[in-house]
């Protein structure tokens, strides 16, 4: 069975799907004049410079919107993802993540503004859509209620599994924890969460979020300069495995390049969720008028969590020796190796608690796009049922086998990848319209 589900991975994360992804990335930077990397002061005025005005009257405020869904994209994927990426794609690995990211800042702006211009209210009067109504939009329900399958599974595997897996194995490699009660445990807490709707989730990833966030880049940012001598060796190690430099072979230059190309491209987009249309579902809560208002919240949060947090988080890797070392090292205890530098014996609890907070973070934030995927497919009656099929995996989740379950964690991310970036080149004239209506008539 697992062998079917490691094939099933390398044919979902082919390169038609890979140039999909560097495409629409592609096309929404051009169209927008490469607006993420040409006005960082207007981007960022927009967004952080604007947390004091934002007063959430209708739904949560564009602050609690990032947090929730940073919370969701920033879990094993910064510590442990880009430690298998430099593992599984080399250096190299590093540079695509970063080229998929920038042009993802794009992609995820695109589906923000998308998703606020396509949302409705529920029954309850609060805010739901984001990819599931414009894929409606764009095609049919039929189709966005597929897609909505695919979110289910995705949340239950990658959003939830694979980071209960993460916080399981953390937790073992520090302690004598027992996976099960670890993942009773950790379901009890997230089920509390959960059940108290958007505003509980989105109140408490703006609690955990943004503090451990800055922790962890002080962190990085202190085993970088530590060993600052090595900085511009490992940035030309990575630029020289990117393409593959100087390789002997021909063929074997093409192999390792396609090796890190798609490593690269499936960890960023693991890492920060853009083109999967999961992050839109929780943007389309937030208390805007103008669509791209958190379109430009979708590049900040790309930026984040891939350019900024991944970047720092290859280079302590490499400077600190964890990936050179030539020792045969587990994603965590690279991460653990890294860390040591700067914390000596207490960098196997400040990587759990951090990895573990991370993940956690994800799995309530996952649980809210599942959640919302259910409801729009099946019915609000239909949401009970998932929350507690979704604890139940997160108990299952600590003790399967971590390989199996990322590779599923794949496959659910490539399927729900197509209908998104076919729905959001389909609506391309209405986010390319808001773009330049609000963005480039300003002067940053």
């Amino acid at each position: 069975m697992s062998e079917i589900i490691f094939a099933a991975r390398e044919f979902c994360w082919n390169p038609l799907l890979l140039a999909a992804f560097f495409g629409v990335g592609l096309y929404f930077s051009v169209k927008s004049g490469f607006l993420q990397i040409r006005r960082p002061v207007y981007i960022f005025r927009s967004t952080f410079g604007s947390i004091k005005k934002a007063d959430a009257k209708d739904g949560i405020s564009p602050f609690a919107a990032l947090s929730a869904a940073l919370a969701a994209c920033m879990g094993t994927g910064n510590i442990v993802g880009v430690a298998s990426a430099l593992t599984a794609g080399g250096p190299g690995a590093v540079f695509w993540m970063i080229v998929s990211a920038t042009l993802g800042e794009m992609t995820s702006c695109a589906e923000n503004i998308l998703g606020i211009e396509y949302r409705a209210k529920n029954e309850k009067n609060e805010w739901m859509g984001g990819s599931l109504l414009y894929i409606e939009k764009a095609f049919s329900r039929k189709t966005a209620c597929v897609f909505s399958i695919f979110c289910v599974g995705a949340a239950l595997g990658m959003g939830n599994m694979a980071q209960a897996n993460a916080i399981s194995t953390a937790v073992c490699e520090q302690t004598k924890a027992v996976p099960l009660a670890l993942g009773v445990a950790v379901a009890a807490v997230a089920g509390m969460i959960i059940f108290g709707g958007i505003k509980r989730v989105s109140g408490v990833t703006e609690r955990i979020i943004p503090p451990l966030s800055l922790a962890v880049i002080i962190a990085l940012l202190a085993i970088i300069i530590k060993n600052c001598s090595l900085i511009v060796p490992c940035i030309k190690q990575i630029f020289v495995s990117a393409f593959d430099f100087g390789s002997v072979s021909a063929g074997l230059g093409s192999y390792t390049l396609s090796k890190a190309l798609r490593e690269g491209f499936a960890r960023g987009v693991f890492s920060n969720e853009a083109g999967l249309g999961s992050s839109p579902i929780v943007h389309a809560s937030a208390d805007v008028k103008e669509p791209l208002t958190q379109g430009l919240w979708g590049i900040a949060e790309v930026f984040i969590d891939t350019v900024l947090m991944c970047t720092l988080t290859a280079l302590a890797l490499m400077t600190g020796s964890a990936y050179n070392s030539g020792a045969t090292l587990s994603p965590v205890q690279m991460s653990v190796t890294a860390f040591s530098g700067i914390f000596g014996n207490s960098s196997g609890p400040f990587v759990c608690v951090a990895l573990c907070l991370f993940a956690f973070a994800t799995i309530i934030g996952w649980g809210f796009y599942g959640e919302k995927a259910v409801e729009y497919a099946f019915g609000e009656k239909a949401v009970t049922a998932y929350r507690i099929v979704f604890l139940i995996c997160t108990v299952v989740g600590t003790c399967a086998s971590s390989d199996t379950v990322w590779a599923l964690s794949d496959i659910f991310n490539a399927l729900m990848a197509i209908p998104n970036l076919a729905a959001i080149i389909r609506l391309r004239k209405t986010a390319v319209y808001h773009i330049k209506k609000s963005a480039l008539k300003n002067q940053g």
